[in-house]
């Protein structure tokens, strides 16, 4: 009877600690196969074949589909380059390079996954539409109150997440070799 309440009590303990693990890995996202470069990460092999379990078990429950690897990559960032969350009621900039890409959006999401409703209907910007400085570098405020430039509005809201999207770009083809890649500098300005 001891040894049948003993395997028990350790099939319960284990089932708890892996389901656990598994929960927190899901919620939580995981670094397996990604790819960081600052604050943004991205997850290469997402669009491929080749996608790790718990990756394609996140993609299953977000409902999201991720791009192709033949197509582009994805890069999320959650905080600025020093680790500040993104917090709508300050000020943010993105400044700097892309890696090379034939096309890129920015976008700005609240946590649930949905486009940040503000007053100018402005939700991210394209590498078509951005202004820039003679030497191809950019800035872009992402703040609640406008300014001048490139301004993206946060509408004020707690928290948020930026999406980086390069499409026909070498990063999707082969992600190991751009671990240097040029990708912008996010930097916390301020609070109001």
């Amino acid at each position: 009877m001891r040894l049948l309440l003993g395997s028990f009590v350790t099939f319960l303990l284990a089932a708890t600690i892996g389901l656990s693990a598994t929960w927190l890995t899901l919620t939580r996202g995981v670094a397996f196969g990604s790819l960081t470069i600052g604050a943004w990460t991205a997850w290469p092999k997402s669009g491929s074949q080749d996608i790790d379990p718990y990756a394609h078990a996140t993609i299953a429950r977000d409902g999201e589909l991720p791009i192709g690897i033949g197509d582009g990559v994805a890069f999320v960032a959650r905080t600025d380059d020093a680790g500040h969350e993104f917090d709508g009621r300050c000020t943010f900039t993105l400044s700097g390079m892309t890696p090379p890409a034939r096309y890129w959006t920015v976008t700005l999401y609240n946590l649930q996954g949905g486009l940040v409703a503000n007053a100018i209907n402005r939700h991210g910007f394209t590498s078509e539409e951005i202004l820039r400085s003679v030497d191809g570098r950019f800035t872009i405020a992402v703040a609640p109150q406008a300014r001048p430039g490139n301004w993206l509005p946060t509408g004020g809201i707690e928290r948020f997440v930026l999406v980086w999207r390069l499409y026909d770009t070498p990063i999707g083809v082969a992600a190991t070799t751009m671990k240097e890649g040029p990708m912008p500098a996010v930097e916390r300005k301020g609070c109001t």
